[in-house]
């Protein structure tokens, strides 16, 4: 099982590293990414998957080399339902009070715009920090 968690491990350090790399880009470049959300997914759930190795390799007397690759392990599982919620509540700030049915149909496509890249950059940001929080994770685990 130890195996596994290194190879999950490996795979949320570069499924972050792209989902933050896409992310960003996009972000900056003011242009909507499909393919930065299927990343992103991807690494939410290597995320979930690590900490649930690292769980269960945690109740069967493994322990790491230092007592904080427990916190860098479960800090990426809190930052990236930290970072869902903000990206809810981006939109409904974008919105506001807004009738949106009653807006014409270039202004609903630019306020959509804006509200997609605000999400982006917010789970950009996390995939970044994500990113090295698995760092610092695999150099304290000791192997």
């Amino acid at each position: 099982m130890l195996g596994l968690h290194i190879a999950v491990g490996c795979f949320v350090i570069l499924l972050n590293l792209a989902g933050g790399a896409i992310g960003g880009l996009a972000w900056f470049r003011d242009r909507p990414s499909i393919p930065f959300w299927y990343v992103l997914r991807a690494a939410q759930i290597s995320v979930f998957i690590q900490a649930a190795l690292g769980g269960l390799l945690l109740v069967t007397n493994h322990k790491a080399a230092e007592n904080l690759h427990y916190l860098y392990g479960i800090l990426p599982l809190v930052i990236s339902f930290i970072a869902e919620g903000a990206r809810t509540g981006a939109a409904q700030r974008e919105l506001g009070d807004l009738d949106f049915e009653g807006l014409s149909a270039e202004t609903q496509e630019s306020l959509a715009l804006q509200i997609v890249r605000r999400e982006m950059g917010i789970m950009a940001v996390s995939c970044g920090v994500i990113f090295f929080l698995a760092l610092r994770a695999a150099t304290t685990s000791g192997i």
